[in-house]
């Protein structure tokens, strides 16, 4: 048999649909790290995001028989997770929890053998890091999504376009405007 990571995505949803859950696995893990770093620029936690991603991958597993095999998977994944993290913010926000990043989100431990100016440019790397997030969290969720989505994830336009169901122009448009929203906030100014 051969590599099921070598199949067409095309080939996988119809093996899911027919009850394939080894090809389902392959979908997964194609689509595993952007599904995390898209809900991950939603909710800002490592464990949301990771919970949101996965549930979002099982609502989809669940609903694999009713997808149309001519559309992309992530876009239709890509969707479900949306809804799931939007539901998930809303929910916080009635519990009155204030957004932010909470946990770390990247980066690992210092391996002890580092120069002094190397642990100040990784401390001066994870200052910016933070005060990135800081400003994305500042952010209304839509611009933050169109941001994370570009900027960190390297979507294309086209994609970003089918995700949000507009054309590549008002893609432009919104993440221009979104970009220059988190500049003014990041610098301070008053947008």
């Amino acid at each position: 048999m051969s590599d099921p990571d070598q199949h067409s995505e095309t080939d996988l949803i119809v093996r899911c649909q027919q009850g394939d859950k080894e090809a389902f696995s392959v979908l997964v893990n194609r689509y595993m790290k952007q599904a995390y770093y898209t809900a991950l620029g939603f909710v800002g936690t490592h464990d949301d995001a990771l919970d949101l991603s996965q549930e979002a991958f099982v609502r989809a597993y669940r609903a694999i028989g009713r997808f149309d095999v001519r559309k992309k998977f992530f876009t239709w994944y890509y969707r479900i997770l949306r809804n799931l993290c939007l539901n998930a913010l809303r929910d916080r926000k009635r519990r009155e929890i204030p957004l932010g990043l909470t946990e770390d989100t990247g980066g690992g431990s210092s391996d002890g053998g580092e120069g002094a100016a190397a642990l100040e440019n990784k401390l001066d790397r994870d200052e910016l890091h933070r005060k990135v997030w800081d400003a994305l969290w500042k952010l209304d969720v839509e611009d933050r999504e169109l941001i994370v989505a570009r900027d960190i994830l390297d979507t294309s336009y086209e994609m970003l376009a089918a995700l949000m169901d507009c054309p590549v122009g008002t893609v432009m448009s919104r993440l221009y405007h979104a970009r220059r929203r988190l500049k003014d906030v990041f610098t301070g100014r008053k947008a």
